[in-house]
């Protein structure tokens, strides 16, 4: 999985006053478990654009002077009305434990059903995973290279080496669904069908 570096400083006031400054000097305050105590940082607000406004999963390097950490975000708390980030949560990562993460789904191969005019709907735009880190995927395949119409791909049919998926057996990923048009095409070649071929008029 692709890491992204954050660059921040220890904090050593975690009270309300001192977070009401950093986020006022444009710092958001952070905290980051797994190791034997939590660490409290911040870093500017910039810093998580390319890890929170991205569809991607990333691991974190976490810088802190001299300090180095390797971790996952965990949660994000953001303004309900501004949307700025509020505060975040990472778990620190090691190499012989294994964490849960999110990671996108990505879509590959041409459904045979689509091109005879179904709609693809892609039901889980994100997944979520447990592995060791050094087994965290990028993303997830789903394959729809032998979906007909009206089919569902399933978590059980998706590649998966290193990782285990973390939903039940009956999610579904994606499904290609009958179009309006197909749908109403069916039906007036049913009709047809039915009423047989027209009767001659009579001289």
């Amino acid at each position: 999985m692709k890491s992204i570096t954050i660059s921040g400083s220890e904090r050593e006031s975690v009270g309300k006053v001192a977070t009401k400054a950093l986020r006022n000097a444009g710092m958001v305050p952070c905290v980051l478990y797994g190791g034997n105590q939590p660490v409290h940082f911040s870093a500017e607000e910039k810093a998580f654009k390319n890890l929170v406004y991205t569809p991607n999963a990333h691991t974190v390097a976490i810088e802190l002077g001299a300090k180095k950490f390797n971790a996952i975000l965990q949660d994000i708390q953001v303004h309900p009305v501004s949307d700025k980030i509020l505060h975040l949560d990472f778990y620190e990562l090691h190499d012989d434990k294994e964490v849960t993460i999110e990671v996108p789904v990505k879509v590959v191969g041409v459904s045979p059903g689509v091109l005879l005019g179904g709609v693809l709907r892609l039901n889980q735009r994100r997944l979520k995973v447990k592995a060791l880190p050094k087994n965290l995927p990028d993303f997830i395949e789903a394959n729809i290279s032998e979906m007909q119409m009206g089919n569902k791909l399933y978590v059980t049919k998706l590649v998966t080496n290193d990782f285990k998926i973390l939903h039940p057996d009956n999610t579904v990923v994606a499904q290609v669904r009958i179009s309006r048009a197909a749908m109403k095409a069916a039906q007036e070649a049913a009709k047809a069908a039915k009423a047989g071929p027209a009767k001659g008029k009579k001289k």
